[in-house]
């Protein structure tokens, strides 16, 4: 009688055993970090934040995208799509947040982004109305444009982001990253079971190791981060609301759900689950909440992240548990900055074999 049930779970609503769930979580984590950490790294730079505010915005980032991934897998009440959908900063938000922070300080950002997301919570019913404009020849052109315009993030993290740098798409840099693809290839080709489906997970240890041994990885900054530290709302201020900069991030959070839309789209077709106006709705509304949510935790606006996408093509899981647990492992990175700095330490090379390949099988699959 059991078996029967379980047959007739829905894969993505499967449930695995917490070990799977917490590898594969891990491995989900792993592939979105570089992307999460880049845009308060960006932000503090333009803005000119002392590296303990950069740090709290690191820790506010990680500890809001986990809450934003669990409001997104398990949903509750029309929010949340419940697909293996997990959720990271836009950085269709950085240059707006640049201009209102230079003109408006970081309150003036948080303000902009907490009106932004209650409006897209607002406007999702009708936007997802849209849905009936993408048939599947539509659909497969976005899941391949998402792909290509993937890879070149892919190739940044392995040629290195400053061109004046001198170890810029240095031989030993894109040496690393071959050898971190091919590990995933061999992985995913040879392995069995488990193991095969946490080949990227495994590619991005072994791509670290490899790194440490040949002096490309440096753990300083693991010494150095502090244990524990609490995200407290406002902890830059209260919000300030000035309509300017709540316009230009409305047009942003316009952006986001055309590409939450497409995101969606393609998880669906991986997962084989039908997208329609209520599910679109649902994912839409979640955006928005945690938009809102964002601006109170001292973070930024959310969508899916495209590149996990990817990562879900790969392994061949479904399950949303698996990138719930994802949310769960993000909001503890969140709250122990010192294990952060570990997965921090990856090296963006190793980032960028894996990314090859994760990228490769959206486009294929477009």
């Amino acid at each position: 009688m059991e078996e029967v049930k379980s047959r007739n779970v829905h894969p993505v609503d499967e449930m695995l055993p917490v070990g799977h769930l917490f590898a594969f979580g891990l491995q989900h984590v792993l592939a979105m970090y570089a992307g999460a950490v880049a845009v308060p790294i960006i932000l503090a730079g333009a803005l000119h934040l002392t590296t303990a505010q950069l740090i709290q915005l690191i820790n506010a980032d990680l500890f809001t995208c986990g809450i934003a991934t669990l409001i997104q897998t398990i949903g509750f009440r029309g929010v949340g799509a419940k697909v293996p959908m997990i959720q990271g900063v836009t950085f269709a938000a950085v240059s707006p947040m640049i201009i209102i922070g230079t003109d408006f300080g970081l309150t003036g950002i948080y303000g902009s982004i907490i009106i932004a997301g209650l409006v897209t919570f607002l406007m999702a019913g009708s936007f997802s109305k849209l849905i009936r404009f993408f048939p599947p020849v539509v659909t497969g052109t976005i899941i391949t444009i998402i792909g290509t315009t993937l890879m070149p993030v892919a190739v940044r993290w392995i040629s290195g982001p400053n061109p004046k740098a001198a170890d810029y798409a240095s031989m030993e840099r894109i040496l690393l990253a071959a050898v971190t693809m091919l590990f995933v290839i061999l992985i995913y080709r040879f392995g069995k079971g488990f193991t095969k489906n946490i080949a990227v997970l495994i590619a991005l240890i072994l791509g670290t190791l490899v790194a440490y041994a040949t002096g490309m990885a440096n753990f300083g900054e693991v010494a150095k981060a502090s244990w524990f530290d609490v995200v407290m709302p406002f902890a830059f201020g209260y919000p300030e609301f000035y309509p300017s900069a709540i316009f230009s991030m409305i047009i942003v959070m316009l952006v986001v759900m055309v590409e939450t839309t497409g995101d969606l789209i393609a998880i669906g077709e991986i997962v084989d689950k039908k997208v329609d106006q209520g599910l679109l709705a649902r994912c839409l509304r979640a955006d928005g909440l945690s938009t809102a949510i964002g601006g109170v935790l001292n973070s930024f606006p959310y969508t899916a992240f495209a590149q996990n996408v990817g990562l879900v093509a790969v392994t061949g899981i479904r399950s949303r548990f698996v990138v719930a647990t994802s949310g769960v492992i993000l909001i503890v990175l969140g709250l122990f900055p010192k294990l952060a700095a570990v997965v921090a330490c990856i090296p963006q090379p190793v980032l960028g074999g894996a990314g090859v390949a994760m990228f490769g099988m959206i486009i294929a699959s477009g």
